[in-house]
């Protein structure tokens, strides 16, 4: 069965806010996708499909952006965060961490966004704060490019968790 707006609903306005958040801070790719879709889909895995191409395809420009919308690990400004980040990273203790934790990630997050120019990004369901940290202290030691490929990817796989449980929201 394929999913569309509610008849005489605005129906990007409706696409927006079910689908705006998969992608932190960037509505501006729902929005293509709503233009490429009518915001119509037989499942969340066919849906997810056009927003992996619609960032996959994106100007290296926008990619950054995308990159840079992102909030740091563990920060200590939890208002900056967004809901679904703030759900996110306390389901994986983030939100508990130690003085020394938390001063570590200070840490890492200044060296981080010094070395590549965007915060580190980690698609955090399913880890530990160690296990989180020991990747982090392990991707400063890339090379830019690798490291923008890997943060993409990690990007696109925390909007595939945010996706399947938008699409599965729906009413």
């Amino acid at each position: 069965m394929q999913r569309t707006a509610s008849p005489g609903s605005d129906g990007e306005q409706e696409f927006l806010q079910r689908y705006g958040h998969v992608y932190e801070h960037s509505p501006w790719i729902a929005r293509s996708v709503h233009a490429r879709t009518g915001g119509a889909a037989d499942s969340w895995e066919a849906l997810d499909a056009v927003f992996r191409e619609v960032i996959e395809t994106a100007g290296a420009d926008q990619q950054l952006a995308l990159l840079r919308a992102h909030p740091e690990l563990a920060c200590r400004e939890r208002d900056a965060l967004t809901q679904a980040s703030l759900q996110e990273q306390s389901g994986a203790g983030l939100d508990r961490c130690s003085p020394a934790e938390l001063d570590e990630f200070a840490a890492l997050n200044r060296a981080y966004r010094a070395r590549f120019g965007f915060p580190f990004i980690i698609a955090v369901a399913g880890l530990e704060r160690a296990e989180i940290l020991r990747e982090f202290r392990a991707r400063l030691g890339h090379d830019a490019e690798s490291e923008q490929r890997e943060a993409l990817r990690q990007v696109l796989r925390i909007g595939r968790l945010r996706l399947r449980q938008a699409w599965h929201e729906q009413p």
